[in-house]
Parts: structure tokens; sequence; C-alpha cells
């Protein structure tokens, strides 16, 4: 029996994680990588979010990011480390975090007290994240904290998020959900990305996902249409993908009890607010 409201964390994860995810569409990332020799957008993300990991091939990253296409993965990766080691692109992927929240929430915000505080709730929380189980987190949590209140948030931010995400892959398959049916199934609750942009950023044709969307149908998950629509079938089984990834994550948020979750999730709403007001996420990524 958990301790906190029903889905707070998933409320706390809703309010923390898009100032971790700002980063992947800021022009600041590619502006730092690219300033290292990489400059197509994919490898940008594969190798920002890998770095942890170290010089991994492409089947590290296949599993570990779940939806992209093997073989898009497989154009970038492990190529990309003869161009920029780890090393260089965790520390352009620190500077573009820094500019990036700057940019988007201001001086004002960055130094204030309510920065610091976020940064020790959200630090806080983390101390209860376990690495089984868990690759992209458990690469992450041996990274060493910034010492500025806003890019410890953003790291902390940062390892919530994958923790979370791995539990996700988990619910995921336990779902029978492959790549794509994970990615349209996400679709049709009128909550994911614009179709055009997921196939283009995740390598996938529109062939492939006509496809994932039979077997849906198949399923009596999905029911046709131009844009796919859930089923009362389907309803129940993302729900319960949700409330798996919700199961496997709370220990975080327990950690961190009622009242700390309550208030890191007030300052990461104002956070984000700002945020978004300043344009942090691009409407070709998120319109319908």
């Amino acid at each position: 029996m958990s301790s906190l409201p029903a889905r707070a964390e998933r409320r706390c994860h809703n309010a923390v994680n898009p100032l971790h995810s700002c980063l992947f569409f800021s022009p600041d990332l590619g502006a730092e990588l690219g300033k290292l020799g990489v400059e197509d957008p994919s490898a940008v993300y594969f190798a920002t979010r890998a770095a942890a990991f170290g010089p991994v091939g492409a089947g590290t990253v296949t599993a570990t990011f779940y939806n992209f296409n093997p073989a898009l993965v497989a154009q970038h990766v492990p190529a990309v480390w003869s161009v920029a080691s780890p090393e260089q692109v965790l520390g352009a992927r620190l500077r573009a975090a820094d500019s990036t929240l700057r940019r988007l929430l201001g001086e004002e915000i960055i130094a204030s007290d309510e920065m610091a505080e976020a940064a020790r709730l959200a630090l806080r929380a983390t101390e209860a994240c376990t690495p089984h189980a868990r690759p992209l987190y458990a690469a992450h949590a041996e990274l060493p904290v910034p010492d500025e209140p806003h890019l410890a948030f953003w790291h902390a931010a940062t390892l919530l998020r994958e923790h979370r995400g791995d539990a996700h892959l988990a619910a995921l398959l336990a779902a029978g959900l492959d790549q794509v049916e994970s990615l349209v199934s996400h679709t049709a609750t009128g909550k994911g990305m614009a179709i055009r942009w997921i196939l283009s950023s995740r390598g996938w044709r529109r062939t492939d996902w006509e496809a994932a969307s039979g077997r849906l149908r198949e399923r009596g998950l999905i029911v046709a249409g131009e844009e796919p629509a859930l089923t009362d079938a389907g309803t129940a089984l993302r729900a319960e993908v949700e409330d798996a990834t919700d199961r496997m994550d709370r220990a975080p948020y327990e950690h961190l009890g009622a009242e700390g979750v309550e208030r890191l999730t007030e300052l990461g709403r104002g956070f984000l607010f700002t945020a978004a007001s300043n344009g942090a996420f691009p409407a070709e990524a998120t319109g319908r």
C-alpha cells in the first residue's frame, strides 16, 4: 500500500521530466554537438542519450531506446564515437543543458531559492532509485552531480526520467507491445506526438506504422481509421501499462514523501510553465 496520493508519482514525473527532455528540442544541443563534428539530428540524439554508457555499439542503443528502428541506430552507432568521444559528448550535453535552462527560465529563476530547493528535493528522490534491470538509469547514476543548482536539478530530473523510462519498457514488454505498436497505441491515446514526427525521428516507414496498426486491430486494441483510436480493450491495456510503470517507479517518490512530492510537483510545474511560454517544445513534435 502506497503512502502517496493516487498517481502522485506520475504527476510529479510529468512536471519534472519536461525540464530534462526539453534539451532534446533545444538548438543549443545541436550547436554544442556540431562543434564536435556531430551534426545529423539522429546522431546527436543517440550520442547525447547513450554517452553515459561509454562507446557502446548499436545493439545496446537499440535495446535500451526501444522504439527506434534498429537500421536507423546502426547508421550512427558506433560510428559517432569516432567523431566525438562519450566524454566529449557528456561535456557538450551539460553545456547545452546550462544554456537551454538559462534561456528558457531566465537568470532570476536559475539563481532562485526555489531552484535550489527543487534540486535538493529531486536529488533526495533519486536516493531510492535502483539500478537492477534499469540500464539507462544505472549508467547515468554513475555520472557526477553538477555543482550549480539548476544543473543538479537537470541531472536529478535525468535520473528520475531514465529510472521511470526503464520501468516503462518493462511494462510495454509485459503488455506485448513491440517498438512500433507501442508508438501507435500511445498515439491512439491522443497524447502522443504527431505521426509524421514519430516516423521521421524514429526511422520507421508508413508501411511499418500500418503493419503495426493492423496487428493492434487484430488484437481488438484499436479501430480502423486515418488516425488510430483505442477500443475499450486498448484503453484498458494502455492504462495498465501506465499503472505498471507507476508501481515500478514508486520508490523514489515514497522516499521523498507526500509533502516533498507535492512540493517538487509544484516547483516543476512553475518551471515548466515558464519554459513552455518561452518555446521549449516545437509544435510539430506535439501537434496532431
